[in-house]
């Protein structure tokens, strides 16, 4: 028994030891000492959220270093011990703490995949309904649901930013801010066209409908270097809200939009409690659109230059996601695909998400 437990201890160590090297101690640590020397200066609490947001990525660099650390240590505890186990509940209990520790080396493996450079910020999630009338809304609303969902299970934050009601069912638009570490790199896999295929419940003979919806998932930036914001070139109108909010929502222009003349990029809010901060969240999708905006079209201009097709933003489906005649769901990118479309629609997509990050890397 004990060679069996060394056996897979020793695979345990092999992959610590790859994602100790992917996640670059020494480089973390040097940036925890960069955030810790920041957190000292005398204006730093001057903004509270920009301090916040320090504050949080400091902690969550240490916790990333604690975890490889308490990681080694453990497989080196249980290696010893696996040496002068006997068999009966000495080797049950090594057993079991195995199966612990692989758990957890799954979690930093997968980890290991975020490399973008902003895959650990915040994300602003917007979905849009496209060709199928009410069922595309009632997609969209589908879509909103799921991603609700996904954020509570895996203990993120969602503020509902604008949402814009179909007027039999669904929605026509919504954007979300989806707060948490790794949030714009876990939800980057979800960018494109959904597709659904069903039985429409809005058709009188209940035919078999295709509906279409667009999910846009950019990073929330509070500091752009390539793209700077004339306070000149913002125009600010606001409006009355109609999603929910505070107690005089709809009796007071509380939401906001705001428009970059310039390139006329739009973004809007409506769901806060006051002018101010719904302004305030209308600029960070704006600044979020805005760099995407350029980041677009940076790679347009490579493309060009290597003599390639630029793609049009629609586009085919990235997923689709059957319920009749047969229940599937299937990412056309990474060919991974699933039977349980219901546990999927209630926001179990690691696995899509696992996939995609795995086929952006090859």
């Amino acid at each position: 028994m004990a060679k069996e437990l060394l056996g897979k201890l020793e695979g345990i160590k092999n992959k610590l030891h790859s994602i100790e090297a992917v996640f670059n101690l020494a480089e973390k640590q040097k940036k925890i000492n960069q955030l810790e020397k920041k957190s000292t200066e005398k204006d730093f609490w001057k903004d509270s959220q920009k301090a916040g947001k320090i504050m949080q990525e400091m902690e969550e660099l240490k916790k990333e270093i604690r975890e490889i650390e308490d990681m080694k240590k453990r497989v080196d505890d249980i290696e010893e011990l696996s040496k002068i186990s006997g068999s009966g509940d000495d080797s049950r209990n090594l057993e079991k703490e195995i199966q612990n520790i692989s758990a957890i080396i799954e979690k930093l493996e997968f980890e290991t995949l975020f490399s973008g450079e902003y895959d650990r910020n915040d994300a602003i999630l917007s979905i849009y309904s496209g060709a199928g009338g009410v069922d595309a809304q009632d997609w969209s609303e589908m879509l909103l649901r799921m991603y609700l969902k996904w954020a509570e299970k895996n203990g993120y934050k969602a503020k509902l930013s604008s949402e814009t009601r179909g007027q039999e069912a669904g929605i026509k638009n919504a954007t979300l801010e989806i707060i948490g570490f790794y949030a714009y790199g876990k939800l980057k896999s979800e960018a494109g066209v959904h597709r659904l295929v069903r039985l429409s419940p809005f058709n009188a003979d209940n035919l078999r409908q295709t509906s279409f919806a667009l999910v846009e998932i950019l990073p929330v930036i509070e500091d752009m270097e390539e793209v700077k914001i004339n306070p000149k070139d913002i125009k600010v109108d606001t409006y009355r809200s109609q999603g929910a909010g505070g107690q005089s929502v709809n009796t007071t222009d509380s939401a906001v939009r705001v428009t970059h003349l310039p390139t006329g990029v739009v973004a809007t809010c409506q769901n806060e409690r006051s002018q101010i901060q719904n302004r305030e969240q209308a600029m960070k999708i704006l600044r979020a659109k805005l760099h995407q905006k350029y980041l677009d079209e940076k790679e347009k201009e490579k493309a060009k230059i290597r003599g390639e097709q630029v793609s049009v933003e629609w586009g085919s489906q990235i997923r689709s996601y059957v319920v009749h005649p047969y229940k599937m769901a299937k990412d056309h990118r990474t060919k991974h695909e699933t039977s349980d479309v219901e546990a999927v629609f209630e926001g179990e997509l690691k696995d899509f998400m696992e996939s995609y990050l795995r086929w952006i890397r090859k």
